[in-house]
């Protein structure tokens, strides 16, 4: 069971700190990745990265203001946002797979958190 939180409501060019927590598991052999719908769109790719950390991929629209990264100790996957912008406003979902390499395919990820709200207001 994945658990994401830290959504909220924030400025245009403000910041958030997204955590993804597992129960039950430990991340340290998976691929984490984040997703995000938007109001009237499709689910798409955020971010992802393997569990060592070695590879890591960003779609190209959140590339140079969002990291991904994660603490194996405490069973947690973060997203820190930066320089956020309208356009990111959508449900952040987490998801993990043990295929071992990043994918940016929603369909390769076994297990899914429930999403949290992020609002940013122009």
């Amino acid at each position: 069971q994945l658990q994401a939180s830290g959504g909220g409501l924030v400025q245009a060019g403000g910041s958030l700190r997204l955590s993804c927590a597992t129960s039950g598991r430990t991340f340290s052999r998976y691929t984490v990745g984040w997703f995000r719908q938007g109001p009237g769109k499709e689910r798409e790719f955020v971010a992802a990265h393997t569990w060592s950390g070695s590879k890591t991929y960003y779609a190209d629209s959140v590339k140079g203001r969002f990291t991904i990264s994660r603490n194996n100790v405490k069973n947690t996957v973060y997203l820190q946002m930066n320089n956020l912008i309208p356009e990111d406003t959508a449900v952040y979902y987490c998801a993990a797979n043990l295929l071992g390499y990043v994918t940016t395919q929603a369909h390769e990820y076994t297990y899914w958190g429930q999403g949290t709200l992020v609002t940013v207001s122009s």
